[in-house]
């Protein structure tokens, strides 16, 4: 998937090398730790990861700021970078979790030791930058409820700019009156 961003925003051959060059220590990391966990520490592909998405979301976003009219491009460039968003949000989680264990609470009832790997950190992060907040997983530690009070808010803006920005897109005429 991270490859599939790669190639989105690679319009000039400048930005695909730059972005291959943030993909390739996010991408090998994490499949070299999948494999043989003690080689690479998680935080390595996860600080990559969120460089490379980040990366990706800043170029889909200039690309619809900077569209004169609204089209199908623009909405999945939109879209795709509001969950490429909860994506950044997914490892920074998943980073906070591995530099300090406990940062989040778990309301379960399973009894199994819960951590924000994979799943975990996914599914809180798009309950948290949708508002929902259900309420089974609990930002424990300060920088924790700092990163999902962050999230919530980036998530509103972002709702609430790129409507605007859309709305005013679609509704400028495209030949101006005595044009």
């Amino acid at each position: 998937m991270l490859l599939c961003g790669v190639l989105a925003v690679a319009s000039r051959r400048r930005t695909l090398t730059f972005a291959l060059l943030l993909a390739i220590p996010a991408v090998a990391g994490r499949w070299i730790n999948h494999f043989q966990p003690h080689l690479v520490p998680p935080a390595i592909f996860l600080v990559a990861g969120i460089g490379l998405v980040a990366f990706v979301v800043v170029n889909l976003l200039r690309f619809v700021l900077r569209a004169p009219s609204v089209n199908v491009e623009v909405l999945c460039a939109s879209i795709s970078a509001y969950l490429m968003l909860g994506l950044i949000w997914t490892m920074a989680y998943w980073l906070m979790d591995q530099l300090t264990p406990g940062a989040f609470a778990f309301n379960t009832t399973t009894g199994t030791k819960e951590s924000m790997e994979g799943f975990n950190a996914f599914y809180f992060s798009f309950i948290t930058l949708s508002t929902v907040g259900y309420g089974d997983i609990t930002p424990v530690s300060k920088v924790a409820r700092m990163l999902a009070a962050m999230e919530a808010m980036t998530g509103l803006f972002y709702v609430a700019v790129l409507i605007a920005r859309l709305v005013g897109l679609y509704s400028t005429p495209k030949n101006p009156p005595g044009g």
